[in-house]
């Protein structure tokens, strides 16, 4: 589905439904590099099972047309723009890593219109090593082959996700070239790692949101750890936040290493029956 937001034509994958205005909504926002594929198993399940969904490509990523965010604050003003497009008053907002930063930012400033708030693979401060971030920029595929180590912990993925035999460093390599490539104008690589680092809202952010929120945290997750975490789950505690944490027994990329229970960890927190 093609949507105008902000001037731009937007890209969001709603698992092939139209939607509907009397359905209950989900905006799932993917991390640096990645797309609305990322989240191909939870967002068909979630289409097929009484949801809107809609998996948007942020602006400058792949589909999506327009300026690739400079800010966590710039993306959540234009999650806020998406669903006034859209027509949907109120939404679940589900994040991956850079994305999670951008649904809790998004979430403070919607109030709310967030129904709920899911924050997968999450960290604060989401601080990107100096080499890394260098690299992100000048030796983008050795960057590339760097994350794509760190962030898996299996080398091939569930039946349930991206199909028997599927090399997922090698796929994760493919989706990061392909999206980096999508945007000649702007190194989205390294615009999302510095937006990400340089991100210094959080525990403030936390305090503002209005929905109950979920961390589904990988127990091996290198890249964003779940100690690294915990200082959004002690503000969520600290503001009273009704909140769950649920770990996951993989790596960063929890949407495709633990499809099933990422699935089920959505499913049990949004009230979805089985």
């Amino acid at each position: 589905m093609i949507l105008t937001v902000n001037g731009h034509a937007t890209y969001c994958y709603t698992g092939g439904k139209p939607l509907d205005a009397a359905k209950p909504s989900v905006v799932m926002i993917h991390g640096v590099l990645g797309d609305h594929s990322v989240w191909i198993l939870q967002s068909r399940w979630l289409a097929n099972h009484g949801f809107n969904v809609l998996a948007v490509d942020l602006p400058g990523h792949c589909k999506s047309a327009g300026d690739a965010p400079e800010s966590v604050e710039q993306a959540a003003d234009f999650v806020a723009a998406l669903l006034n497009a859209a027509g949907i008053e109120r939404a679940a907002l589900v994040g991956h890593s850079w994305g999670s930063l951008i649904a809790l930012e998004a979430a403070a400033k919607l109030q709310d219109r967030a129904t709920h708030l899911v924050l997968v693979g999450t960290a604060f401060p989401m601080k990107v090593s100096p080499a890394l971030l260098d690299a992100s920029l000048n030796q983008p595929e050795e960057a590339l082959k760097m994350i794509n180590v760190f962030s898996r912990a299996t080398l091939a993925p569930p039946p349930s996700a991206l199909g028997p035999g599927t090399w997922v460093y090698g796929a994760g390599m493919a989706l990061g070239r392909r999206v980096l490539r999508s945007n000649p104008s702007v190194n989205v690589f390294h615009r999302g790692f510095k937006a990400c680092d340089s991100y210094a809202n959080g525990e403030q952010a936390m305090a503002q949101v209005t929905a109950p929120v979920l961390f589904a945290l990988g127990q091996q997750d290198q890249m964003t750890t779940p100690k690294a975490a915990q200082s959004l789950v002690s503000a969520a505690k600290a503001a009273g936040k009704t909140h769950r944490v649920v770990m996951l027994p993989m790596g960063h990329h929890q949407m495709t290493e633990s499809p099933e229970e990422l699935l089920a960890a959505l499913r049990g927190f949004l009230g979805v029956a089985a």
